[in-house]
C-alpha cells in the first residue's frame, strides 16, 4: 500500500557544539568533510528520530517503495511507478545503496502489467517478483473507493517469477489460478513466504526455492500478508485483518469475492514457519502493515497510524515480541513505511515522503541504524 500525501519536510540543521580542547578542533580534513557530508544529510532527518543517522535520499519523484537489500547488502531491489521511466504503474528496478547513476535506474521487470514485492534470490544474481503480464500488457485497472472506503486490489493474474540482474525471466514459480504475491526470501536462502487465495482466503504459503513443496501457513478467515522471515529463518512476522463479528465477516468476504481487501484494520503477528506458536504482537487499533524484524529477532519494525485520530499520518514504530516497548521511531508527518534491516543489521532502508516539495511523491530513502 502506498498513501498519496501532501504536507512539507521540516528541514534540520544541527550545529556541533564547541570542542572543549584545540586538539579536537584540529581534525583533518578528511574527517571535517566527513561530519559536513553528515551533517548535510541528516537536514532530512527529524530531531526525535534517534535511532536512524547520516540519513540519505535514493530516489528523487515518482511512487518509490519496497526497497529491499541484496545478501551482500550492496544492492536494493524496489518498486516504482513513475512515467519518466516507462512506468505507468509499479515496475522492479535495480539501483546500488548509493543510489543511481543517470536518469533511471534499470528495470529488471518485464514492463508490461504490474508488478509487486521484489527480492533477492541467494548469491544476489537473481530476484524474485510478482507480476500480472500473463493476464495482459497494460496496468489494471486500481479499483474504485468501495461504499466510500479505501481498498486495496488483489489481482488474480499475479505469479511469481524469478529474474536474473538483466531482466529476463528464468523461471516462474507459481501457476496456480488467483493471486499468488507478496514474496519474500528466508536470510538462509532455504525458503520463500508467499501470499495466496488458492484455498480460498488470503493465507500464507511457503515453498522451496524452486517452486516445491508447497505448504499452507495459516488458516484463520482474513488477510495474511507482508511476510518476512526471522533473522534465524525460524519464525514469521506477517500483518493480517481477524474479522470478528458476523457483519464483518461477511463484509471481508463479499469484497474478497471482489477482488479487493479494505486494509484500514490490521495487526501484527508472528508465528513458527510451520504456522505453530501464532501470537499477536500488535493490539492498537488501526492500520499496523509494514513488519520487519529487527536484527537481534527480538522485535519488529512495522508502519501504524494508530497514534493519530485522522488516520492519515504512518510512523514506523518498533514494538518487543512479546508486545511490550512500543516506540516511535521516525516522525514524519504524513508517510513512513516498509522499513528493511541491512543483513550486517547496519543500516535501515524504508519509504518516506519527506522532501517531496509538497508533491504525492513517495521516495527512497537509507539510513545508518543506531541502537
Amino acid at each position: 500500500m502506498k498513501i498519496h500525501l501532501m504536507g512539507w519536510l521540516l528541514a534540520l540543521i544541527t550545529l556541533a557544539a564547541c570542542s572543549p580542547a584545540n586538539e579536537e578542533q584540529n581534525g583533518s580534513a578528511e574527517q571535517t568533510e566527513n561530519e559536513t557530508d553528515t551533517a548535510a544529510a541528516d537536514t532530512l532527518r527529524y530531531p526525535e528520530e534517534t535511532n536512524i543517522s547520516n540519513l540519505q535520499q535514493l530516489t528523487f519523484g515518482g511512487d518509490n517503495a519496497e526497497a529491499y537489500f541484496s545478501y551482500d547488502n550492496s544492492q536494493l531491489v524496489f518498486q516504482a511507478a513513475n512515467d519518466a521511466w516507462d512506468a505507468p504503474c509499479d515496475q522492479i528496478f535495480l539501483m546500488s545503496t548509493d543510489g543511481y547513476e543517470g536518469d533511471r535506474p534499470p528495470m529488471l521487470s518485464t514492463g508490461k502489467g504490474r508488478t509487486t514485492c521484489s527480492f533477492f534470490m541467494p548469491g544476489d544474481t537473481a530476484i524474485l517478483y510478482a507480476s500480472t503480464h500473463l493476464g495482459g500488457e497494460e496496468c489494471p485497472e486500481t479499483p474504485p473507493v468501495v461504499n466510500g472506503k479505501y481498498v486495496w486490489p488483489i489481482y488474480e493474474s499475479y505469479d511469481i517469477f524469478v529474474a536474473d540482474l538483466q531482466g529476463n525471466i528464468t523461471k516462474q514459480l507459481t501457476d496456480h489460478p488467483g493471486y499468488d504475491a507478496e514474496a519474500t526470501l528466508s536470510p538462509d536462502g532455504q525458503k520463500i513466504v508467499f501470499t495466496s487465495t488458492r484455498s480460498g482466503d488470503l493465507e500464507l504459503w511457503t515453498m522451496n526455492v524452486d517452486g516445491s513443496e508447497l505448504t499452507q501457513v495459516t488458516d484463520e478467515l482474513g488477510y495474511d500478508g507482508g511476510a518476512f522471515f526471522s533473522p534465524d529463518s525460524k519464525q514469521l512476522v506477517f500483518r493480517a485483518s481477524r474479522p470478528q463479528t458476523e457483519e464483518a465477516k461477511a463484509t471481508y468476504k463479499q469484497l474478497l469475492s471482489q477482488g479487493v481487501v479494505q486494509p484500514t484494520e490490521m495487526e501484527i503477528f508472528v508465528c513458527d514457519v510451520d504456522g505453530s506458536n501464532m501470537k499477536q504482537i500488535t493490539d492498537l487499533g488501526g492500520a499496523n502493515w509494514a513488519p520487519y524484524f529487527h536484527p537481534n529477532g527480538q522485535k519488529i519494525l512495522f508502519s501504524t497510524n494508530h497514534h493519530v485520530d485522522s488516520g492519515r499520518q504512518f510512523n514506523i514504530f518498533s514494538i518487543n515480541l512479546d508486545g511490550s516497548g512500543l516506540k516511535q521511531i521516525t516522525f514524519d508527518p504524513t508517510f513512513d513505511a516498509f522499513p528493511m534491516f541491512s543483513y550486517d543489521g547496519k543500516k535501515l532502508v524504508f519509504s518516506s515522503n519527506r522532501n517531496n516539495g509538497g508533491t504525492r511523491d513517495t521516495n527512497v530513502f537509507i539510513a545508518d541504524w543506531n541502537d
